[in-house]
């Protein structure tokens, strides 16, 4: 298998800050643990990670954003979710 036939990864990072995974940026490798190593070695130079996950990018499914309208409308419809039912106290001015 040549490199150009590797499969592509996503690669995300958990900085010694964070406590979610960000996305780094995309790498080709022929496994797992190779891809794990070739992002430690790219991603994380400064040793600013403390954890790396890696993802093969034909696994990720995403949404279509010209669907985002259809697909996030049903929120605006919950009211409840919104604080509108709720009296500010007086007083308090920066809510």
């Amino acid at each position: 298998m040549s490199k150009k036939e590797w499969p592509l990864w996503e690669v995300f990072i958990r900085s010694k800050q964070g406590l979610s995974h960000k996305h780094a940026g995309s790498l080709r490798a022929p496994d797992a643990e190779m891809a794990i190593n070739n992002a430690r070695d790219v991603y994380t130079r400064r040793s600013e990670g403390v954890s790396i996950w890696v993802v093969p990018s034909n696994e990720i499914v995403a949404s279509d954003p010209s669907d985002s309208e259809e697909l996030f409308e049903p929120s605006q419809t919950k009211v409840y979710r919104h604080p509108t039912f709720y009296d500010v106290p007086d007083g308090i001015s920066h809510m």
